[in-house]
């Protein structure tokens, strides 16, 4: 009888194990390195050092998506300061979370001839005919949130769109669950198809989660953010019926999502300080910081610097007036835990870099 030996088979199963383990913890210790990136102190100012002298005597409107949402508040707050420091006309509409009352405030802000019109936080494909009438008067347009991505939008003749990189918001959230398991995290995707921001969002969640060996995603759940109050409750309850404690992690796209989860899993026992671990990948909301805070189903958030993206916004408008191009700076992604969410702002439940960002664009502007 032949024989046959099975140490060879025995060495190329070693090998393999040794890669695989190998490149896992290659990609742990790449999660790691990002999310202490991530948490760091924001200390260090990393925007234009450069730019046009002070352009004088500026009409601005901002056309707010809906004056209700925080993330608008705090950037038309930044605006308020960083106009009032500059001496220019600072006015504000209300689109009242409608396209209606958008498109009313746009024809409102069009027929008052302001120097520039800022697209607060809402689709500009609805108003494609009075854009192209405002660009016809001279109007510089600037986004804040108007479409997924930063930068300029040609298609829309928006001169900046000031946004943070969604898609890197994305995959530092969805590596923090990565980094927080030890590469073992079982995760539960939520999402809303409605925006496709969010559904960007969550397909990168995906990837991130899907390139750690042994995590694992249990479920992608597509629902509105509209109906999170009546949805998540049952919802909660059915996926920790569904998954027992393999449900481990959650990732969202928004806060609002834990808003009505977290006592749901209180209710059932679940939540506080134990799985699921909550992290969403935007937003940054008040109610988000208190449970990060005091440990209440939510462990960490993606904030982004409202007020800096106001005092940008006014920087960018100069840059327009001068007829000198974009500063091209995207603020870069801040991740808040528990472990740092008192530093950048924290106690006042924003993030707020401490990084001098008020004073560098003075000195931008030749102003005091």
């Amino acid at each position: 009888m032949k024989k046959y030996s099975l140490l060879p088979s025995l060495m190329l199963s070693s090998t393999l194990l040794f890669t695989l383990s190998a490149q896992a913890d290659s990609y742990l210790d790449q999660a790691k390195a990002v999310i202490a990136k991530a948490t760091a102190p924001v200390t260090k100012w990393d925007g234009p050092t450069s730019g046009p002298k002070l352009q004088t005597n500026k009409h601005i409107i901002f056309i707010a998506s809906d004056m209700k949402n925080g993330g608008v508040q705090g950037v038309q707050q930044g605006m308020v300061e960083a106009t009032k420091t500059v001496g220019w006309k600072l006015e504000t509409l209300d689109g009242a979370g409608s396209v209606k009352d958008q498109l009313s405030a746009l024809n409102q802000a069009i027929a008052q001839k302001p120097d520039g019109i800022v697209i607060g936080g809402w689709n500009p494909n609805v108003a494609r005919i009075p854009l192209k009438k405002a660009v016809k008067q001279g109007i510089v347009l600037l986004g804040w949130h108007a479409v997924p991505e930063p930068g300029p939008v040609p298609k829309y003749n928006i001169y900046d769109n000031i946004t943070s990189d969604s898609n890197e918001v994305a995959r530092v959230a969805a590596l923090y669950a990565v980094a927080k398991s030890e590469g073992t995290a079982k995760v539960v995707i939520f999402t809303d198809s409605l925006y496709q921001i969010a559904l960007d969002k969550a397909n990168v969640i995906k990837k991130t989660i899907e390139k750690c060996s042994g995590c694992q995603v249990l479920e992608m759940i597509d629902t509105p953010l509209s109906d999170t109050s009546s949805r998540m409750p049952p919802m909660t309850f059915s996926l920790l019926q569904k998954y027992g404690d393999k449900f481990q992690y959650a990732l969202a796209i928004n806060d609002l999502y834990f808003d009505f989860m977290a006592p749901a899993l209180k209710t059932a026992g679940k939540g506080g300080n134990n799985p699921p671990h909550n992290i969403s990948a935007g937003d940054g909301s008040i109610s988000a910081y208190q449970r990060i805070r005091t440990g209440n189903s939510q462990d960490a958030t993606v904030p982004e610097p409202l007020k800096l993206h106001g005092w940008q916004l006014v920087d960018e408008f100069n840059r327009a007036f001068a007829k000198q191009p974009p500063s091209g700076y995207v603020t870069p992604v801040h991740l808040v835990t528990k472990d740092n969410i008192d530093h950048d702002g924290g106690p006042e439940n924003q993030f707020d870099p401490q990084n001098g960002y008020q004073q560098h664009y003075k000195t931008l502007w030749g102003v005091k």
